[in-house]
């Protein structure tokens, strides 16, 4: 009788736990999704009150008004652009300025020439202009030469040149040599030698634009 019953309890465990059907419990789909990333987050940051005021127009943005212990402090004298400040706009000098910003300034005969050192020092401000003695007397003049494609080039070219000098009042001494070469010679007469005015002129006539007169190039293939 007990082995019977043994049996049946045997035989009863192993159906409920294999036999048995279990109630299917039905969850919805999801899909996996991964961790948000940082940008994401910043991205749905909002402003802070005081500055989504400002930028709708309700409040002043980048002022206000110093705190009660900030007066106390005299923090506006220890820091620089308080209201007791001088300010002062500076006008650039004439020296300052570029040589081909500046203008001609009357010469007078009385006063001598421009020293050897000091015209050596405004050579380096000027393109394709040299010092020359020709007469051998020591008395420097400004040249500078141009190689033009043509004798018309070199017309255009003196054209140019009487455009830019012509409400200067200094004008240079002007040569069309060999059909296609012009040569620009500078100096003051009234003091027998180089002035400030030379200089001014010869930087007006850097800025002359002579690309579409030079030579061609030939390519060779």
């Amino acid at each position: 009788m007990v082995c019977a019953i043994s049996s049946l309890n045997s035989a009863m465990a192993t159906t409920s736990s294999t036999h048995l059907p279990l109630p299917l419990l039905h969850l919805p789909h999801r899909r996996f999704s991964p961790p948000t990333p940082r940008t994401t987050v910043l991205r749905h940051w909002r402003r802070p009150a005081t500055v989504r005021a400002a930028i709708q127009g309700d409040g002043d943005f980048g002022a206000r008004d110093p705190f009660p212990a900030e007066i106390e402090s005299r923090f506006g004298e220890k820091v620089l652009g308080f209201s007791d400040t001088e300010h002062k706009i500076l006008i650039p000098s004439i020296p300052a300025l570029a040589l081909s910003q500046q203008q001609c300034a009357p010469v007078s005969s009385l006063g001598p020439p421009m020293a050897d050192d000091e015209a050596q020092k405004l050579l380096k401000k000027v393109v394709g202009w040299r010092l020359v003695d020709n007469d051998g007397s020591g008395r420097l003049k400004l040249q500078c030469l141009w190689k033009l494609r043509d004798f018309e080039c070199g017309v255009e070219l003196i054209k140019r040149i009487y455009e830019v000098v012509q409400d200067c009042g200094h004008f240079p001494d002007l040569h069309l040599e060999h059909s296609n070469q012009v040569r620009a010679e500078l100096w003051t007469s009234a003091i027998g030698g180089l002035s400030m005015n030379d200089f001014i002129v010869a930087a007006k006539l850097d800025e002359i634009r002579t690309s579409d007169l030079a030579p061609r190039k030939r390519v060779w293939a």
